[in-house]
């Protein structure tokens, strides 16, 4: 199978990887250096879970490119100060031409801080909730390819994390959404068979100890 049908793309340094990135600079070390290595930080993962929302329906890229935006307008995605936004807030940021201005989305990450307020309450951490999903090797795919991947755009993980999260009142969290995030911060390691880092993602998670 050539490199274009695996879903490979070689980089400027020959080396193949995932073809999504494009070989864009800023994707690129995205890619390298980010999506599927494992998070524990509370903060990221609330940071992840919220752009995967405000993604939707948009490119990924797009996120990306406005995520110093998006940080600077929510208080770095610190959740306890996010869950003190007003209505007020919700204008201002209507305002701010650096983020996605869509009400629904911004009023979604207000009210999903104050629902991961209430977890870390119960939970201790959100990761401690997050990484408990984490799938076993008889829920994941033998070899992780472009068509295992263009075929399950969601899973039965990223099914029940999404009615959990949605039991405890959290929005923008569909099936979908919840597994780009599951993707992003490290649950399922989904780098494509024959991509560089897949392997060093792999060993990342090895040694990656998990909250409890």
């Amino acid at each position: 199978m050539g490199q274009e049908n695996a879903g490979l793309l070689d980089g400027p340094d020959g080396i193949a990887r995932c073809f999504w990135h494009g070989n864009l600079p800023d994707y690129l070390h995205y890619h390298d250096q980010e999506w599927g290595r494992p998070v524990a930080d509370d903060r990221r993962l609330f940071e992840k879970i919220c752009l995967e929302g405000f993604q939707s329906g948009l490119s990924w890229l797009t996120i990306l490119r406005k995520r110093e935006n998006f940080r600077e307008a929510f208080a770095n995605f610190d959740f306890d100060k996010v869950a003190t936004f007003t209505d007020k807030d919700v204008e201002r940021l209507l305002g701010n031409a650096g983020i996605i201005r869509h009400r629904g989305k911004i009023v979604s990450t207000i009210n999903n801080a104050r629902r991961a307020r209430e977890m870390v309450d119960e939970f201790g951490s959100l990761a401690a909730w997050f990484w408990k999903f984490e799938p076993g090797s008889d829920e994941r795919p033998e070899i992780v390819d472009l068509a295992h991947l263009r075929a399950n755009p969601t899973t039965a993980v990223s099914v029940r994390i999404s009615k959990e999260l949605k039991k405890r009142g959290w929005s923008f969290v569909g099936p979908t959404t919840v597994y780009a995030f599951m993707q992003a911060m490290g649950l399922v390691n989904d780098h494509l068979e024959g991509c560089a880092c897949r392997a060093e993602v792999e060993k990342e998670r090895e040694t990656f100890k998990r909250p409890k």
